[in-house]
């Protein structure tokens, strides 16, 4: 399999495996978008990590592949390029992507899929789309300048130029930039330490951010107040009210 998802102690992998560079083919595409989805409906997952291995995050789409497809043919599977994407982008739950090496391309955009990036020191992100005559189809032209803005997103697009772990955490584009060797321990020690947390109250953050980003502040805010109302429900709020109450801050075992 092109993909798998790995899951222990309440972490799951998704891990690109494609040798030599996690080129993003058709199949890598529809197996990410079943095992989004897989990771989205097993409550034993409780956070996630993207990882393409210790040299290579990914380099893009199959380009050999996109060559021999016409008008029609793209017409007919660009949807389903967006929809595996977007199975990763709405994961109700903590996403990190540990990228090594490149991340370019496809593999830049499903970085931009998650809710937190750490990068190799040596990594290299970009969109190189208009290189080939094209843009980001999969997601690039909208996450990007929702993350960096659009006057930083559109360099990137424009010149299809690739940018080191230091300019790319100095624009946005990533979050934390660790040693090479660190980079997948870090990046699940972030993802393990919300494994522990409140889920359907992490699921509530993530959600009321990610509409709140795409609509007016008043929509936005309703959001937001439904779910606080909502959690109010749960018994992991008891849980982390009654431990503060008699224990202190920061001491509550969710479950």
């Amino acid at each position: 399999m092109t993909v798998n998802l790995e899951v222990a102690e309440g972490v799951g992998v998704l891990r690109l495996d494609r040798p030599p560079m996690n080129a993003l083919d058709i199949a890598t595409q529809d197996r990410l978008k079943e095992l989004a989805e897989e990771a989205t409906r097993r409550d034993d997952v409780r956070a996630v990590v993207i990882y393409g291995g210790e040299r290579v995050f990914a380099a893009g789409a199959d380009i050999k592949e996109m060559q021999n497809m016409d008008h029609a043919g793209m017409v007919a599977r660009a949807r389903a390029l967006q929809d595996s994407f977007t199975a990763v982008a709405r994961i109700p739950k903590p996403v990190v992507a540990a990228i090594t090496g490149y991340a370019l391309g496809g593999g830049c955009e499903l970085a931009l899929c998650a809710d937190y990036r750490i990068a190799a020191d040596n990594a290299k992100l970009g969109q190189p789309e208009i290189l080939l005559g094209l843009i980001p189809g999969a997601g690039g032209t909208q996450r990007l300048p929702r993350l960096i803005g659009p006057s930083k997103a559109k360099d990137l697009i424009f010149t299809g130029r690739q940018v080191r772990a230091d300019e790319a955490l100095a624009i946005g584009l990533v979050d934390r930039i660790v040693p090479a060797a660190e980079v997948y321990e870090q990046a699940h020690a972030w993802a393990a330490g919300l494994a522990q947390g409140p889920a359907i109250a992490l699921r509530a953050a993530k959600e009321s951010v990610d509409a709140g980003l795409e609509t007016d502040i008043d929509t936005g805010l309703t959001v937001e107040r439904n779910w606080f109302a909502g959690l109010f429900a749960t018994e992991d709020r008891e849980r982390g009210m009654r431990s503060f109450v008699e224990e202190g801050p920061g001491k509550a075992k969710f479950r």
